[in-house]
């Protein structure tokens, strides 16, 4: 009798034997071919943890934009013999991307997770540790693999009511890098008391089981006045977990910062933070924005910028372009969503304030590529174009059950959508780096209409996946 893959041994050797592979092959492509399989940023990352080494600042080394803790983590990188230790930090973070995919197999087993048997938890969490993009993007040196850790700790942390460590994870996290600040409102928003309540506290405020009658009809008092309403509202809404989440990520966030900001000064603050509110990075940049981006850091336009600022108050548009992108990721999709589905949530979220960023880069996929193993198992992606099964996961814990997530009962209205969503984000992103290619490679001007239309094609696409994942949690 054939036994499964789809066992811890097999998957996890399988995930570490690939990216050893890689590894190894990045050491023969960086030796022997013209265009090197290390990223540029690894270089970055090492050369910031040669300054530290030396006791001098990681923003010495132009284009860092990082916290300290990356160049401190990377210090072994300094080490002799150097053929030996350059690639500890690809080692570091290629065995990330592993404690992530551990850590999404526990969220999917959780009975307050998905509650999914080893096996099919397993076979969902190979969407993380099995993906040739995510393995790729880690041994070339790229850092997002610890994000990724972060935040399914993160996640795993709420759903169990850890809620002094989700705020340190989120603090942390926000730290690290800016972006996972979006999931502060969809957590705040999730944790209200009937999630965080204790099954005896809910019935002492008012739930009652099936077999319990009241022994008299209860006095309603009349509706307070506007004022007092309003400030009850308030007073019921700050309840301790969204107390303990807001006051532990704030501390950690704010520590971490303070001690950086005091070994650092203001380099840390402008490289780490305050650089991307007018960053016009256009190379490598999946985003709308891009021929936008080319134009603003053109030395032509610069002069008319400067020629024109007496007279125009209009900040840049690089400026600008975080509202659409904070307004839908931060604050409209955590309203609508948070309480019906939180890892899909995140998921959207996260989709949205990528696809809307101005610099997008193929490693700012892995940030929603990680939800994926919570979003599949019930999405329309892979129901049944004609017989939907309804989820069995709940949208809040009842006396019977204690999982905290919801039902998707949305058909495929599109035949074969699980085959043409993929096909239609990959075949995109693919003219795209063919125009890329011709450009940064080969010399030739490919900014319009061929890189232009190229990344309005791979945004139009992004808009409708995501509104196919919004679907799935208001369906």
């Amino acid at each position: 009798m054939a036994t499964s893959f789809f066992t811890p041994t097999k998957v996890f050797t399988s995930a570490i034997g690939l990216r050893v592979v890689l590894l190894f092959y990045g050491l023969y492509q960086d030796a022997n071919a013209p265009i090197k399989y290390t990223d540029i940023d690894y270089f970055v990352f090492t050369d910031a943890a040669r300054y530290v080494s030396q006791g001098r600042s990681p923003y010495d080394r132009e284009t860092y934009r990082y916290t300290p803790l990356l160049a401190w983590l990377l210090i072994p990188t300094t080490w002799s013999p150097a053929s030996v230790w350059f690639s500890f930090g690809k080692a570091i973070f290629s065995i990330a991307d592993i404690v992530a995919g551990w850590l999404i197999v526990l969220v999917l087993r959780s009975p307050k997770g998905n509650n999914m048997s080893r096996e099919r938890a397993l076979k969902f969490a190979c969407i993380w540790l099995l993906n040739p993009m995510v393995a790729t993007i880690s041994t070339r040196g790229s850092s997002e693999g610890l994000l990724g850790v972060m935040v399914v700790a993160l996640l795993w942390a709420v759903i169990h009511r850890r809620m002094k460590l989700a705020g340190v994870l989120l603090g942390l996290a926000v730290h690290f890098k800016i972006y996972p600040f979006i999931y502060a409102s969809s957590l705040i928003w999730y944790l209200d008391d009937e999630r965080t309540s204790p099954p005896h506290a809910r019935k002492e405020n008012g739930t009652s089981t099936p077999n319990s009658q009241p022994r008299h009809r209860p006095h309603v008092p009349p509706p307070p006045p506007p004022q007092k309403y309003l400030s009850s509202k308030i007073l019921n809404f700050i309840n301790p977990a969204r107390l303990t989440l807001t006051i532990t990520s704030l501390l950690t966030f704010t520590l971490l910062n303070l001690t950086m900001y005091t070994l650092y000064s203001t380099p840390f603050l402008q490289q780490t933070y305050l650089h991307h509110v007018t960053r016009i990075d256009h190379r490598h940049n999946f985003s709308p924005y891009n021929t936008l981006l080319y134009l603003s850091s053109s030395s032509s336009s610069s002069k008319l910028q400067n020629s024109n600022s007496k007279t125009s108050s209009i900040p840049p548009f690089e400026s600008l372009a975080f509202i659409p992108q904070i307004a839908l990721s931060a604050v409209l999709i955590p309203l609508v969503l948070a309480k019906k589905d939180l890892p899909t949530t995140m998921l959207a979220q996260t989709f949205a304030f990528v696809a809307w960023n101005k610099v997008c880069t193929s490693q700012y996929f892995l940030w929603y590529l990680i939800f994926l193993p919570f979003y599949l198992p019930q999405s329309s992606l892979l129901s049944s174009n004609a017989n939907p099964k309804p989820n069995p996961r709940l949208t809040h814990p009842t006396p019977n059950t204690t999982s905290y997530l919801k039902p998707h009962l949305t058909p495929n209205l599109i035949p074969h959508l699980n085959l043409l969503a993929p096909t239609a984000w990959i075949i995109t992103q693919t003219w795209w780096l063919y125009k890329g290619y011709k450009l940064e490679f080969m010399g030739q001007s490919q900014f319009y209409p061929g890189l232009w239309a190229a990344a309005l094609g791979f945004y139009v696409v992004n808009v409708w996946i995501l509104g196919i994942v919004v679907g799935d949690v208001l369906n």
